[in-house]
């Protein structure tokens, strides 16, 4: 593995940020790894495969329907196309053509979040037009109802910690506010844990990164009821033509969920126990407090919230973020804080030995500082 980084120049990465798209997301186990490897190495009935892992992961997953695209943003865009177009023959040829005139997707104000890239973008790729409900800091069910009018399309709901969490009416209300205007519901629940959870709350469609939680290759997948899937499914020959997930994505996806079904997994409270000497190193350099700290989302993952006291460490924490990317390992932290002298660490993908690096790391560029 050396020689790649050695061959192209490359500097090894410490990821202590989690499974971020910017560092090529996770490291699949070896049979899924298998999975894609047989994947490349064969041909398909690409309309057959698409079809029969469909029914396969939809069947492991207890839901009607289910497709994999080539990530959840793809997911996001195909899944709005899909409610647009339907079954129009027309539209799923000429959708940025033709101006579809019921295109609102309407959104809680407080999830029109940039997770990497926006998500109105994909709304837009999709051929729809965000309409914000409620307020950055709140909507309720009734004020997700009142942004409704004859020309909305469909309701979108972001589930992630880059959403705001306070105030925000839950999946399942969503679900009932959809249902009561005769709307379909898409959750994004990219990097969510639970399968099944989403779509069993309600929602029509349910889109998941492959790569993240499900640690599969590359991927997206889609799920929820038949029409719905039907209908991304023949995005393919439409906006998803552009955003096509080859065979071995497939392969290595459908692989991958099998073994995430039926795996243990890491518990929040290992997590802890693999942090915990970590933390207290830590609280011994001077200007620096250090705890464990939860998933904002809701989701079992444990982090070590690491503040700096920046008057006492003499450097901004967004410098010192920006320094241990620069040293012999390029080390990844959650930076969302920063600008409050807080970073985070998630420790998932993250061995003992590397942590013992990042403490090291941490401590000679304050002592640097401190001199």
């Amino acid at each position: 593995m050396s020689s790649i980084y050695e061959k192209y120049r490359l500097k090894q990465v410490i990821n202590a940020s989690g499974r971020m798209t910017i560092l090529g997301v996770s490291t699949p186990r070896p049979e899924v790894v298998d999975a894609v490897n047989t994947g490349m190495n064969h041909y398909f009935e690409m309309k057959d495969l698409v079809n029969k892992t469909g029914e396969y992961i939809a069947k492991l997953l207890g839901v009607e329907g289910a497709t994999v695209v080539s990530c959840a943003s793809a997911g996001i865009a195909q899944s709005i196309a899909a409610v647009l177009v339907k079954d129009s023959e027309w539209l799923l040829e000429n959708l940025h053509v033709t101006p579809v005139e019921n295109n609102e997707i309407v959104l809680p104000k407080g999830h029109n979040v940039n997770f990497g890239a926006p998500v109105g973008t994909m709304v837009a790729l999709g051929g729809g037009k965000i309409v914000e409900a409620g307020y950055a800091n709140e909507c309720s069910a009734a004020q997700l109802a009142a942004a409704i009018t004859p020309r909305t399309a469909a309701i979108l709901y972001i589930k992630s910690h880059h959403c705001v969490q306070k105030s925000m009416l839950n999946v399942a209300q969503a679900a009932e506010v959809a249902r009561a205007h005769n709307l379909p519901l898409i959750v994004d629940a990219a990097a969510e844990e639970d399968l099944q959870r989403y779509y069993h709350d309600g929602a029509d469609l349910v889109i998941y990164s492959g790569a993240k939680a499900i640690e599969g290759p590359t991927s997206g997948l889609v799920i929820g009821r038949t029409q719905y899937v039907e209908w991304v499914k023949r995005q393919s020959y439409g906006i998803g033509r552009a955003m096509k997930v080859g065979k071995e994505g497939i392969l290595g996806l459908t692989c991958a969920i099998e073994h995430y079904l039926t795996a243990e997994k890491e518990s929040g409270a290992e997590m802890v126990a693999k942090m915990t000497p970590f933390i207290d190193s830590l609280n011994t350099l001077n200007g620096v407090s250090a705890r464990v700290v939860w998933d904002s989302a809701g989701r079992d993952i444990a982090r070590a919230e690491i503040k700096f006291d920046e008057a006492t460490t003499g450097i901004a924490t967004g410098d010192l973020v920006a320094a241990l990317k620069q040293g012999e390992y390029a080390i990844y932290f959650r930076g969302y804080k920063a600008n409050e002298g807080i970073i985070e660490a998630d420790v998932r993908s993250v061995t003992a030995p590397q942590l013992d690096i990042i403490y090291r790391r941490i401590s000679e560029l304050l002592k640097e500082k401190q001199a």
